[in-house]
């Protein structure tokens, strides 16, 4: 059975009701993100979607945000994305993280009710114009031969339609060849209770593109009902709690707490007793799980010197008692399942509602793609999310918007976006992506952005609106409310330098200063000046306030790590050719000449990045890259050699 099939040059289809500018496939977190920025770009959408009733699922743990992944999902927020607002709409318990620390590294989350997430993103899909969602399994591509050479032109479904389209975008989660294991029983499915998408695994390698197999899994859900909560510790919200999105004013819900309890010897030798039942460690499973989110029988058998691993039972919603219990993630048999949880304080005499379980799935080895997130070798064909080696709802969702940006940008035949390391968490994640490739589920931290002073959560919408709004997410309201955010920041600033105030510093005598000068205070808060001049006028805003005294605090570090950017943007600015033949560059080794062959750089500053690619071959390529413009300016053609 083929997987691709081939039409002759499109003619005009602009009346044919199967006909769409863009193709979203798979609608989870990254196609409802993409789905929803072509729609709004003014673009006709299609959403092809397993089941529609799925739409937006959350698989595994009901919540949104955590380290890192707050600030994508502001992000999202800034450039136009709705995962901000939905979390916003629907979330049961917010917390902002890492309090104790900069605010380089805070970052929000909140529990969701899941289904009322599932229900909002919905009506709010469905409500949006030209957005078509229909339900159906796609199993192969629509090509066509262009000028561009071969390229997609739609895809074709399990029950025998055909949509055609300028562009398509493939965000199909765990579902390609996806193999559910509970101990060693396996059975195919791209969720517990949903079929996997075999066919569509077949087509991405019929049109060249090599996968890889990786692992994920998710916890037992358990009834409330039998649950001891007395015998927990309640975990609960902020008083006050921070809204993800930039749009919302506040959140005034009651919130729900969550409840901590703990694993111990008991629970670890009955782990232990299964492991000869263990999928996992019987090798069964083949593909590569996620060294950072382990399953609980990996944490026991990595960590054999640990007493107990903290569990967190977190409701799924406020209309079910599902409860998750996170941090027990298991492919175990069901019956050590339930004997493992009932050795947990609180767990006792619990029963399971789902059992937990493993899932391996086909993803697409991400170095094919360019930073547009398009395959290299099949214009118009995008990828996001899961399929390129990420887990996470929110890496997921920032993958959907720039790759429903981007095809909506190749659409209309305009440059595309890509968003730098230096600008943004979501350039550091497809940067990583691209030019690393993955061997594990990847996972977005702090540490891996090495600018993260510049991209907090606090400062997303001065980093990433304008943008949003030059493609069309933005709306003209939203981006005059921010650039008058932009002159309140500047003028209290500047009213900080113009202040003096009269203070002692380090127990010294007292002295005169500018505002700006004893803002600089670990002690002295911006809030705080008005008590030393009952003149002073703060600038109005919480935002704008938090702005102010970032910018006065973090100067120093803020300079530095802006002289870094600048530095690196210089390696960014030599333009690597599309066309460059790494086999003449004697210089470098063939290791080299192979990862630069296979990841094709667009810069020098990428290809820095490449693993394998050492200094001395940066400098080499270097010295090639100058003196093949030196020779193209000396011949005037305005063209360098051809090799």
């Amino acid at each position: 059975m083929f997987h691709v099939k081939q039409i002759e040059n499109s003619t005009d289809r602009s009346r044919d009701p199967t006909n769409y500018d863009v193709i979203v496939v798979g609608a989870g977190h990254a196609g409802c993100e993409a789905a929803m920025a072509c729609a709004r770009m003014g673009l006709t959408t299609l959403l092809l979607t397993i089941s529609i009733d799925q739409l937006a699922h959350m698989s595994c743990n009901p919540a949104i945000g955590g380290l890192a992944k707050g600030q994508l999902v502001r992000e999202i927020d800034a450039l136009g994305g709705i995962m901000a607002q939905a979390i916003d709409a629907t979330g049961i318990q917010f917390r902002l993280l890492n309090t104790r620390k900069g605010p380089a590294v805070r970052s929000s989350r909140a529990q969701a009710d899941m289904y009322h997430y599932k229900t909002w993103m919905r009506e709010s899909l469905e409500g949006q114009e030209a957005l078509h969602i229909k339900q159906g399994m796609v199993e192969g591509f629509i090509t066509e031969v262009s000028s561009k050479g071969k390229c997609v032109a739609g895809v074709y479904t399990q029950s025998g339609q055909e949509f055609t389209s300028r562009a398509v975008v493939i965000a199909s989660g765990t579902f390609l060849n996806g193999l559910i294991h509970i101990g060693m029983t396996c059975y195919p499915a791209g969720r517990a209770g949903e079929f996997s998408s075999v066919s569509l695994s077949k087509a991405l390698a019929d049109v060249g593109l090599d996968l890889g197999r990786l692992k994920t899994g998710t916890t037992p859900r358990l009834d409330a009902k039998t649950i001891d909560f007395g015998r927990t510790t309640a975990q609960y919200g902020d008083p006050d709690p921070k809204p993800f999105s930039f749009k919302t004013d506040s959140i005034d819900r009651e919130q729900t707490p969550c409840w901590i309890t703990h694993t111990n010897e008991r629970t670890h030798e009955v782990i232990r007793s299964g492991l000869e039942r263990s999928p996992l460690y019987s090798g069964v499973i083949k593909g590569v799980g996620p060294r950072y989110c382990p399953s609980i029988e990996d944490k026991v058998v990595r960590f054999p010197d640990r007493i107990g691993h903290q569990v967190f039972l977190e409701p799924e919603g406020l209309q079910t008692r599902e409860y998750y219990p996170n941090g027990v993630s298991t492919s175990l048999p069901i019956d050590i399942q339930l004997k493992m949880l009932r050795t947990i304080p609180g767990l006792e005499e619990v029963q399971i509602m789902r059992p937990g379980y493993a899932i391996e799935y086909d993803f697409v080895c991400p170095s094919q793609l360019g930073l547009d997130l398009q395959v290299k070798s099949i214009p118009g064909l995008f990828l996001a999310g899961q399929i390129n080696g990420t887990s996470g709802y929110e890496e997921a969702a920032a993958q959907g918007i720039m790759a429903g940006i981007n095809a909506g940008l190749m659409v209309k035949g305009e440059p595309a976006l890509v968003i730098g390391r230096e600008e943004a968490y979501i350039g550091v994640l497809i940067d990583d992506l691209v030019t690393k490739g993955v061997t594990e589920p990847y996972r977005l931290f702090t540490s891996r952005a090495e600018h993260r002073l510049l991209l907090r959560e606090d400062n997303a919408d001065l980093r990433l609106m304008e943008k949003g709004h030059k493609v069309g997410l933005i709306t003209r309201e939203e981006i005059g409310d921010l650039r008058e955010k932009v002159r309140l920041i500047a003028e209290g600033l500047k009213d900080l330098e113009n202040r003096k105030i009269t203070v002692s510093l380090a127990g010294g005598p007292k002295q005169g200063i500018s505002f700006l000068k004893a803002l600089r205070q670990p002690n002295i808060r911006y809030d705080d000046l008005v008590n030393y001049n009952e003149k002073f006028v703060p600038a109005p805003g919480t935002e704008v306030a938090e702005q102010i005294e970032i910018n006065v605090k973090y100067e120093g570090y803020i300079k530095r790590q802006q002289a870094m950017v600048e530095k690196m943007r210089k390696l960014e600015s030599m333009i690597i050719p599309e066309d460059l033949d790494y086999k003449i560059l004697g210089a470098l080794s063939r290791e080299v000449r192979d990862r630069l062959e296979e990841v094709r750089p667009g810069s020098l500053g990428q290809a820095s990045r490449i693993p394998g690619v050492t200094p001395a071959a940066v400098s080499a390529l270097m010295i090639y890259l100058k003196s093949r413009e030196f020779r193209r300016q000396e011949s005037g053609t305005g063209k360098g050699p051809s090799g």
